[in-house]
Order: structure tokens, then C-alpha cells, then sequence
């Protein structure tokens, strides 16, 4: 009876979190085992007891931060240092500003916001089709979860009790190659679009916009450089950043105002909030699957498919994609770690890092693709692009996706050689 009530409270498009925690007490109903609600709460509440699971909030305060410090306005000038004189050089300042902002945000939605409303205007003033630049910006906006930090990456490391600071060195070369495809595709569409060309800074002008951005740069650097250098876990390394970002956006680029703190204080613990009443209710759903031996079965299942773990991440890839359509990727991830991850590394020996950047890199590809595309809609909002015009532009960055995907599932190595 439990998959039912499951079923029907997703289709009526109930919260996630309630989804999970409606089926775990319709199923302790169900089994008579009524005993089980007295640890109810005490269960959901030592599902939030990992340290490493406050790196979600100060992920969301040092965004929060930085956006308000007007620190990702010099990072899109720094980005035109590098790439502006080339054809299309708007487009390849769109992706690599996407690329710094997501060595900070770690939120892909966040990111498709904050970059929609500052380069889609910029793009369309220097004649690139409305939905071509929002397109562009929203597919520069998957390489969140996938660049580090990236608040999926925790929340899948605490529920694969793997370390998160390895999660986050995991994500830098299958990042780097997202960013690579999605290079290629603007290259080949710019080729048979005849993009502007764009034009190089002057000499006074680069040294200007490197000296702006080098204390934003600081922010990466605490986060990432830390974590390489074994000197602070990712945890308080999002402290340092989120001060870093603080003392730089008043101190330095005078931004930011102490007054505004308040605001963003509440937008952050409303946002996180949400995320980690997810992993709450998943800790008492986890029940559900345990009793019924759901991944025990699963894995009897697959297995009498194929006993490649190619094929077996293939036919993951597939099912993901379908389920990144219709639920948030952050709640999906814990939806499906606790079912799938057992069957990956217990039956086909498939590395946890390999599966976990697979699956994030899946989910957050629904993002932007119908029905539920929360990310596409944002885009549009923030642009004024129509869904459908986004979604023409959109589909060789899928494809690109697509192919990465398939590039990671097929080489663990590419997930596990900085480990």
C-alpha cells in the first residue's frame, strides 16, 4: 500500500518532503510495527546530525553575498579579459563567467537567476537572438552541481557517508569537460550563425578588470584551494568563503551594506530550510526501503539484465532523466542514493564518486527540460524569452550534456583520478 499512497502523493504534486514523510507513516501504520512512531522525530532529527550538512546554508549566504557585494559584476569583466575579442566573444563570456559562479553558488537555479538578469540584456544589446542568450546562460547554469562546491554534491556525500571535500576534487575534471562541450557548441554554432565579433580590451583596460576581480577571486580560492590543500573541510571552508565575501563586498568594493545583512539572512535560512527538511524526512523513508528490501530486489532485478556497469549506469542515465523531469534534482538525489547507490557499488563495483556525478550531472539536466523545467522558467522570467524559443537554442547544450554523461559513465577515471 505504501508505493501507492508514494505514487499518488507525488502525482498531486505534494512537497517532497511531505511525499516521504506521509509514506513512512502510512507504512508504519500499515505493518502494525506502531512502535516506530515513538523515534519518528528523533529519527528525522538525526538525519540533520553531519556536520557536514551546514556547508548548505554558508554555500547559500557566500552566493547571497556575492551577488549583493557586486562581485559578479567584476567577474563577468575578468571573463571578458580572456575570451571577449573572439566571434561570439559575449557567448564564451557567458560560459566562463558561469564557470566562476559556479566555483562559488553551487546552486544551478540560483545561478540561472543571477546570470539571466546580467548577461541576456548585455547579449541582446550586441544583436545575439533573446533566446540563443538566455539559452546560453541557463545551460552555463548546470555546471553548479558539477563544479565545486556544489550544494548536490553535499547532500549526496552525507547520504553516501563518503567524504564531501573528495566529492567536490571528483566534480573538477567532468566540470571542466562540460565546460569544454559547451565551448564546442557555441563555437560551431557561432561558425554557421555568423556571430558578432566581439573586441579585445585594451591593455589599461584588462589590467583594470584583473585588479577588480582579484579580491572576488578570493572566494574560489578559499573554497577550492582549501579543500585541495587538506586545509579546511568543505564545511568551514564556506565559512571563510562567506566572510571573504562579506569583508569584500563592504570593505573593498563598498557594495555591500551591513543593513542588507538581515534580508539575506532570512532568504538563506528560508531557502535551506526547505533542503533540509528533504533530508530529514529521507532519513525516516529510509525505513521504508530497508523493510522492504527495495534495493535488494532492484538489484535482482538488474542484475538478470546486465552485469555491465556500462549498461547497468546507462539504464541509470535513462531512469534518471525521466525522474529529473517531474521532481526537483535536489530531491531526487535523496530519493534515489539510498535505492540505487547499494545496487551500484555492492553488484556492479562502480565507484560512488563515478555514480554520484553521474546521477547529479542526470538530475540537474531536468532542470531545463519539460514538463516540471524550473530552471527553464526561470530563465524565462528573469529574460523575458519564451520557454520555447530557450528551448530551440537549447538542444545541442543538451546534447552536449547528453555526451558527457555518456563519456563519464564509461571512464570511472574521469571521476576518480584526482581522488
Amino acid at each position: 500500500m505504501s508505493p501507492v499512497v508514494f505514487a499518488a502523493t507525488l502525482l498531486l504534486s505534494v512537497p517532497i518532503a511531505l511525499v516521504l514523510g506521509v509514506t513512512a507513516i502510512w507504512y508504519i501504520w500499515d505493518s502494525g510495527n506502531t512502535i516506530l512512531y515513538d523515534s519518528f522525530a528523533q529519527k528525522m532529527f538525526a538525519g540533520l546530525e553531519n556536520y557536514g550538512l551546514l556547508a548548505i546554508p554558508l554555500f547559500m549566504l557566500t552566493g547571497e553575498l556575492m551577488n549583493e557585494g557586486g562581485m559578479t559584476r567584476r567577474l563577468i569583466a575578468l571573463a571578458r579579459v580572456f575570451v571577449g575579442g573572439f566571434r561570439g566573444g559575449l557567448a564564451y563570456i557567458n560560459l566562463l563567467a558561469n564557470m566562476f559562479m559556479a566555483a562559488i553558488i553551487g546552486s544551478a537555479t540560483a545561478q540561472i537567476a543571477v546570470m539571466s538578469r546580467a548577461m541576456v540584456p548585455a547579449m541582446e544589446e550586441e544583436g545575439y537572438d533573446k533566446g540563443f542568450a538566455t539559452a546560453t546562460t541557463a545551460a552555463g547554469g548546470l555546471l553548479a552541481p558539477v563544479i565545486p562546491p556544489s550544494m548536490m554534491f553535499v547532500i549526496f556525500g552525507v547520504l553516501a557517508q563518503v567524504p564531501i571535500g573528495e566529492m567536490f576534487v571528483a566534480g573538477i575534471i567532468p566540470g571542466l569537460l562540460l565546460a569544454v562541450a559547451f565551448a564546442l557548441v557555441i563555437t560551431l554554432i557561432g561558425w554557421s550563425q555568423q556571430f558578432p565579433k566581439g573586441k579585445w580590451m585594451t591593455r589599461g583596460e584588462a589590467i583594470r578588470a584583473l585588479i577588480a576581480a582579484l579580491p572576488a577571486m578570493l572566494v574560489p580560492l578559499a573554497i577550492i584551494g582549501g579543500i585541495l590543500f587538506g586545509i579546511a573541510t568543505p564545511t568551514e571552508s564556506a565559512a571563510i568563503a562567506s566572510l571573504i565575501a562579506f569583508l569584500v563586498g563592504w570593505l573593498v568594493y563598498r557594495d555591500l551594506k551591513p543593513a542588507a545583512l538581515g534580508a539575506m539572512f532570512i532568504r538563506t535560512a528560508a531557502n535551506a530550510s526547505m533542503i533540509l527538511f528533504m533530508i530529514a524526512a529521507a532519513s525516516v523513508f529510509g525505513w521504508v526501503i530497508i523493510y522492504e528490501e527495495l534495493p535488494q530486489r532492484l538489484a535482482a532485478l538488474l542484475t538478470t539484465i546486465t552485469s555491465d556497469p556500462f549498461m547497468f549506469l546507462l539504464i541509470v542515465n535513462l531512469c534518471l532523466l525521466l525522474v529529473g523531469m517531474v521532481i526537483d534534482g535536489i530531491a531526487a538525489i535523496i530519493l534515489i542514493t539510498p535505492i540505487l547507490l547499494p545496487i551500484a557499488t555492492g553488484s556492479y563495483d562502480i565507484s560512488p564518486y563515478q555514480f554520484g556525478i553521474v546521477a547529479c550531472l542526470n538530475l540537474v539536466l531536468g532542470l531545463l527540460t519539460p514538463p516540471v523545467g524550473i530552471g527553464l522558467y526561470i530563465a524565462s522570467s528573469m529574460s523575458g524569452a519564451t520557454p520555447g524559443s530557450i528551448l530551440r537554442s537549447l538542444w545541442p547544450f543538451l546534447i552536449a550534456v547528453a555526451v558527457v554523461l555518456v563519456l563519464l559513465s564509461y571512464f570511472p577515471i574521469l571521476s576518480t583520478a584526482l581522488i
